[in-house]
């Protein structure tokens, strides 16, 4: 089935990544234009096949609705071009991008492009409200987690009636992640891995809280600041398994980072079903939601900072095979 993948986000890539490789050669790819995003597309030999792709602005600032409509124009006439060919696109699948299920139609006729019977919503992100909406208008397929809390969801599991759902057993660090060995001893001073986000995404600008720098006073750092990462983007993941610990704004790395085992301090407001998860199966995940301010604040910093040093002491959960049922649900075959 000829697919177009949609690459919104760093962290979409690498869990697409499979199944492109398991796809066919006349796949196609509609990527957001934001630096590590491109950064992968540009350095993926042996991580991600190259594909014909499509480049597109993230609707973000003053203007996004703009950007958003001309987003739909854009993705729009390169699926139509698409469909041109004897081979036309049969299916669609984003992760949070649901711009790209609208596109599947016409913004101005409504009419819908007739070979793409299958458009495939992925989220993991309970507070993405207006993507959403917009995969209600469109989406055939929805994928969430077992652990979706619908009560900050907007609606969207309630909403959902003739569409086809599937629930995953795991985060989606479940599904291109892998278990790891870490270092055998704490690093003397101890390293860290840092990331502070811009928060200028479509749900994320009311849940990004500053990080003093004091927070790693006597830490060794690596730092991996949205947009400023200036190492191997495919390789940050290995990064974080070979630190001892991670201090991060991003609730994506947050969760990436404690599945492989690895003490991590998340600063930000955000709540998500998989962080409830985490918490709740033992992961070392420690979560500041408020100023970094405070006797509670300098006692859970106090806290982290001694997790770097009981990493042996961790009885993580099973890991669940997200991966498989993915697969199985897309009907691909996985090659690794």
């Amino acid at each position: 089935m000829r697919t177009c993948w949609v690459l919104d986000h760093p962290a979409h890539v690498r869990l697409l990544a499979p199944f492109l490789r398991a796809g066919q050669s006349n796949d196609v790819i509609i990527a957001t234009k934001r630096m590590e995003v491109e950064a992968m597309l540009e350095s993926g030999d042996g991580h991600i096949p190259r594909r014909q792709t499509h480049w597109v602005e993230r609707p973000i600032g003053a203007k996004k609705r703009r950007i958003a409509l001309q987003r739909w124009r854009s993705s729009h006439a390169f699926l139509k071009q698409c469909n041109a060919s004897p081979h036309p696109i049969e299916r669609i699948v984003v992760i949070g991008a649901a711009i790209e299920l609208l596109a599947c139609r016409s913004p101005l006729l409504r009419r819908r492009l007739s070979s793409i019977r299958e458009r495939w919503y992925i989220s993991d992100t309970e507070p993405n409200h207006t993507a959403h909406r917009l995969a209600l208008q469109s989406a055939t397929h929805y994928v969430l987690p077992t652990h979706w809390d619908s009560t900050i969801d907007g609606g969207l599991l309630a909403k959902i009636s003739s569409a086809t759902l599937h629930r995953m057993d795991g985060l989606h660090g479940h599904v291109h992640l892998r278990p790891s060995l870490r270092p055998s001893a704490v690093s003397h001073p101890p390293r860290v891995v840092v990331r502070r986000l811009l928060g200028n995404g479509a749900h994320d600008g009311d849940e990004v809280i500053p990080i003093p720098e004091a927070t790693w006073d006597g830490l060794l750092v690596t730092k991996a600041d949205e947009q400023e990462y200036q190492g191997n983007p495919w390789a940050l993941v290995q990064e974080l398994s070979a630190h001892d610990g991670v201090i991060t704004q991003s609730v994506t790395m947050a969760s990436e980072a404690a599945l492989l085992g690895v003490p991590t301090l998340l600063v930000s407001a955000a709540q998500r079903g998989f962080l409830t998860r985490l918490e709740d199966e033992g992961y070392p995940l420690f979560r500041w939601t408020e100023a970094c301010e405070g006797e509670a604040w300098h006692s859970l910093h106090a806290q982290f900072l001694t997790g770097l040093h009981l990493t042996e002491a961790l009885e993580p959960a099973a890991w669940p095979d997200a991966r498989a049922q993915l697969a199985q649900w897309l009907g691909m075959a996985l090659i690794d």
